[in-house]
Formats: C-alpha cells, sequence, structure tokens
C-alpha cells in the first residue's frame, strides 16, 4: 500500500468536514476528484475507509487507523515545513560562535541577550576558540561566525570589523609603576604579568608589545577570570594588560591605576569571521549590528 501525504490531509479533511462535498472546498479540488481518489486507497488497503450509509460521513475502524496515523503525521510535516521556510527567509537558523578572544565574554553576553529576543528560532551557542581551531571549524560548518582580532586571507571567509580597542595596563595604585604616564616594554622587566590562561601569540601583550621588542616579565601567572586577575592586581601580586572595555570600571576605583602602552598606545581591531554565502542571513547582520552598538556603549561608559 503507497500512502502519500494527501491520503492523509484527504481523511482528517472528510472526517472533519463530515461529507466530501465539504471536504472537497476544504481541499480546494472537485467531489469528483476527491471520491476517485478515496476509492484508489480503498483499493489499496483492500478494506473501506468510510461507513458510507451514515450521516455524517464517519471513518470505519480501518479509517480510524488512518486518522490517527495522519494526525501523528500531519503536524511534523508542517512544522518541518515551517522551519525551512524560516531557514530560506532567514528568521531562523544556527548561530554557533567561536570566541577566540578570552575577555570577549564580557560584552558578547549582553549581545546575545538582546538577539534572543529578536530571533528565539535561532539556535544560539558559544564554543571558546582557545580549545580548538577555531577558523578551521567555521570552514568544515563546526562553527557559525568565530570572534577574532587576527584576519587571514582564507577563501570563502569574510572578516568583518566590529570594533577597535586599546590594550591597557593595570596595576595596582601603590605600583611603582603608577607614577608613569605610559607604560613601555622594558617597564615588564622584573614584573609578575597577570594573564588569561591562552598561548602568548594571542595576547596583545606580547604579541603587540613584548614579543617585537625581546622583552620577558620575571613570571608570568594565569588565571581564568577577570575578576580573578583584578583581585590579584588590586592586591600588588602583579600587572596585568586587558582590553579596555573590561577595564571601565577600574578606571574610577581607588585600587588600580590603567595607563596606555607605549606613548601612541596599542590599538587592536575585533573581527567577526563568518562563512561568505552566509554574510548576508538577516540574523547574521543583526547580531553583528548589536555587537557594534554594545562595544560603543562599553567603549562610552
Amino acid at each position: 500500500m503507497h500512502i502519500e501525504f494527501r491520503h492523509l490531509r484527504t481523511i482528517k479533511a472528510i472526517h472533519e468536514a463530515g461529507g466530501l462535498a465539504k471536504a472537497a472546498d476544504q481541499l480546494h479540488i472537485t467531489q469528483s476528484a476527491l471520491s476517485h481518489q478515496v476509492k484508489g486507497l480503498e483499493d489499496q488497503a483492500g478494506v473501506e475507509l468510510f461507513v458510507r450509509r451514515s450521516k455524517p460521513l464517519r471513518l470505519s475502524a480501518a479509517g480510524l487507523r488512518l486518522l490517527r496515523l495522519a494526525e501523528q503525521v500531519l503536524p511534523q510535516i508542517e512544522a518541518t515545513l515551517a522551519e525551512f521556510t524560516g531557514l530560506r527567509d532567514g528568521k531562523s537558523g544556527r548561530m554557533h560562535i567561536a570566541i577566540e578572544c578570552h575577555a570577549c565574554f564580557e560584552w558578547l553576553f549582553p549581545v546575545l541577550e538582546e538577539f534572543r529576543r529578536s530571533w528565539p528560532d535561532v539556535d544560539v551557542d558559544i564554543r571558546p576558540g582557545l580549545a580548538f581551531d577555531a577558523l578551521p571549524a567555521l570552514m568544515k560548518e563546526q562553527v557559525d561566525l568565530v570572534v577574532s582580532s587576527d584576519p587571514e586571507e582564507i577563501p570563502g571567509i569574510d572578516f568583518i570589523e566590529l570594533f577597535d580597542y586599546k590594550a591597557v595596563f593595570v596595576a595596582s595604585k601603590d605600583h611603582p609603576l603608577a607614577q608613569k604616564d605610559y607604560i613601555d616594554a622594558k617597564d615588564f622587566r622584573g614584573e609578575t604579568l597577570i594573564t588569561y590562561p591562552v598561548e602568548r601569540t594571542r595576547l596583545d601583550v606580547f604579541s603587540q608589545l613584548l614579543i617585537p621588542n625581546k622583552v620577558e616579565p620575571e613570571t608570568v601567572r594565569q588565571a581564568e577570570l577577570t575578576a580573578v586577575i583584578l583581585l590579584l592586581v588590586a592586591s600588588n601580586r602583579g600587572v596585568s594588560v586587558l582590553p579596555d572595555w573590561v577595564v571601565r570600571e577600574v578606571k574610577y576605583s581607588s585600587d588600580y591605576i590603567t595607563r596606555p602602552l607605549t606613548k601612541d598606545g596599542i590599538t587592536r581591531r575585533l573581527y567577526a569571521a563568518i562563512r561568505s554565502d552566509e554574510r548576508d542571513k538577516p540574523y547574521m547582520k543583526r547580531l553583528i549590528e548589536l555587537a557594534r552598538v554594545e562595544a560603543r556603549k562599553l567603549q562610552a561608559a
């Protein structure tokens, strides 16, 4: 027996309408065509699906079994079609994000909180891109967006500018370097530098300042959480370098000082790396817009 979706819709329509004429109107076909379809289905099944001498028209035991199948299958089909429509129109989809910037959690969570209100049908997830190679994962479609400060020339991948930020030196108010107007590479000699547990090449203080100037701090101490780094710095257990959006509140605390790195400061740029063919998806464009807005809020605070 070959059952098609139209057969299930027919059984359900006749049951709900109570007769062939009304069901035919609901299905937008002629009564004759509907009768022919029912007859063909009964010939396949080898049993009658309706008790024809009853008014309104009633389903037989076999017809009721087919009705139960229709009530199970048709809602799933409709939901799947709606999902496909959402995907086609850019209203639903997947947004799995990898973050190569450890401190990016500080501004990304408010962005995602706002995003989910506008795009509830987009599946959002975050994977710290420090534990795996985020850009290859993006190319393999294992993630959909990578937050990175290191753009590369990769076919099929676009790096979209999000915002610029400054790398800022942070120390206790009692630290000797608090007397300086800005901090140079040589100032880190003899210091305990407190960083996130990240490869040196992914830390601005190393990639932009210490490595080019061949300077090594006395000790490098690592901490997972920004709050712990700031606690250690306030206790004069070391110094740190953090993005300006992370230290926005520190600037107004009497326990810390913040200073630019070098006389001119060190400015970096964050990018959203995405697959080129997904650049124009509405929810992708909206997330990038929200990220820029949130960054401006933090920098203005």
